[in-house]
């Protein structure tokens, strides 16, 4: 074989090797990924079925209901609530009327069932995602209320 044909041999097995390396990490990266959604992402559908992510908000005062180790709370964007159960230890930092984040999915009766429930870990800090979905249910509330004034 000819010292030409080598090294177009050797480049076709690298970008090969490379070509396979990109698609692995690719699809680690796919599965990997949870997406985030509210309450009233959730109510209008937006929310996939199947598929695990992630809904935050607050945690409703007065939802929260223990039975056993599976718990059960309402997270609300103040627009709409969606039903969180989750059987297992809830962080120490977990409390109603707190923001949270749960990473689960839907299950068939549209009720979100929690793999894992995230609380916030000082006064000031809430997820991004919980904090702009908060501020925006808040803004189109307070719209729809001076569009209803006289």
């Amino acid at each position: 074989m000819k010292p030409r044909h080598q090294r177009l041999l050797f480049i076709g097995i690298g970008l090969l090797a490379l070509s396979a390396a990109a698609y692995f990490v690719l699809n680690a990266f796919q599965s990997n990924l949870v997406f985030f959604f509210t309450p009233s992402q959730i109510e209008s559908g937006e929310a996939p079925k199947g598929h695990v992510f992630r809904v935050g908000g607050m945690v409703k005062e007065g939802s929260l209901q223990r039975q056993g180790m599976q718990v059960s709370f309402v997270v609300t964007d103040t627009r709409h609530d969606a039903l969180v159960v989750y059987e297992g230890l809830l962080p120490d930092l977990f409390k109603e009327g707190r923001g949270v984040v749960a990473q689960g999915q839907l299950n068939a009766n549209g009720q979100f069932v929690a793999s894992e429930v995230l609380a916030k870990h000082d006064e000031n800090y809430m997820p991004p995602e919980a904090k702009q979905a908060l501020d925006d249910a808040a803004a189109k509330k307070l719209a729809g209320k001076l569009a209803n004034s006289p």
